[in-house]
């Protein structure tokens, strides 16, 4: 068999394990995605109406609702990939990627596998949080192209982040060692415009918010899905995105290809 459908045999296989992995042992996946949706509801039906004080203009819930859909869904994005990382050090931890080492399959699918199925459990996770969004009022006006252009930064995002966590996973020593180190990835948008703009942050710590990877992402979907101004933002959401894939997917497949002797 030539080298291209025995890779897309394998990974197809890979992808397939990864996704009965995540119904079979459904606590983690479960709190990955009701974490975004509890967080959802905290700031809106408790801080709500004091956050979208810093919003001006006339704030309400609602306004405060649709505010912060863009930064929950890119902590929800974070969170699966989060997931990813876990699962990918088990692997690890459990031996079973050495064992992979030594059968007839095509030595990328262990890590495409990974990657698809995690972009695939990070499309569920945004679809459930829009869902809930939209069932406590958050409302659009997106065109098609504009929708499109969502799901395309959002695939893109989420491909990004995957691939870091695909690498957090190879290097960590254990399973709690990786959610450890790949909590940034969920805590990020924090630190961003997720839930207040970036202009009432105090001086000092703006400059962060403002060139983080986050913010970026969460404003471009916000123009996209509200019909702000996005501006900038764009090329930007772009290129950390891009960057964010290249050196996760080097990293990852570096990692991957070491000497196992040397690993850890």
């Amino acid at each position: 068999m030539s080298t291209l459908p025995l890779a897309v045999r394998d990974s197809s296989t890979m992808v397939r394990r990864n996704l009965l992995h995540a119904r079979r042992y459904p606590s983690m996946t479960l709190n990955l995605l009701l974490t975004p949706v509890m967080l959802l509801l905290i700031f809106v039906y408790i801080f709500g109406d004091v956050m979208s004080s810093g919003l001006g203009g006339h704030p309400d819930r609602a306004t405060y609702v649709a505010y912060v859909v863009p930064g929950i869904l890119m902590m929800t994005i974070g969170g699966a990939s989060l997931g990813v990382a876990v699962s990918v050090c088990t692997d690890m931890t459990e031996g079973i990627i050495a064992r992979f080492r030594t059968m007839a399959i095509y030595r990328g699918s262990v890590l495409v596998g990974h990657v698809v199925g995690g972009v695939l459990q990070v499309l569920v996770s945004v679809v459930l949080v829009i869902g809930v969004g939209f069932a406590i009022g958050f409302r659009t006006d997106a065109s098609l192209l504009e929708w499109l252009a969502a799901i395309g930064l959002t695939l893109l995002v989420g491909l990004a982040l995957t691939w870091l966590a695909v690498g957090i996973g190879l290097s960590s020593p254990n399973p709690e060692g990786a959610s450890n180190v790949g909590l940034p990835l969920m805590i990020l948008p924090l630190l961003g415009s997720a839930f207040v703009p970036v202009d009432s942050m105090p001086g000092w710590f703006r400059w962060f918010a403002d060139y983080q990877p986050f913010t970026p992402f969460i404003e471009s979907l916000r123009g996209l899905l509200l019909g702000t101004p996005i501006g900038h933002n764009g090329w930007l959401a772009v290129g950390w995105g891009v960057a964010l894939t290249a050196l996760g997917a080097w990293w990852s497949t570096s990692l991957f290809n070491r000497d196992p002797s040397n690993a850890r």
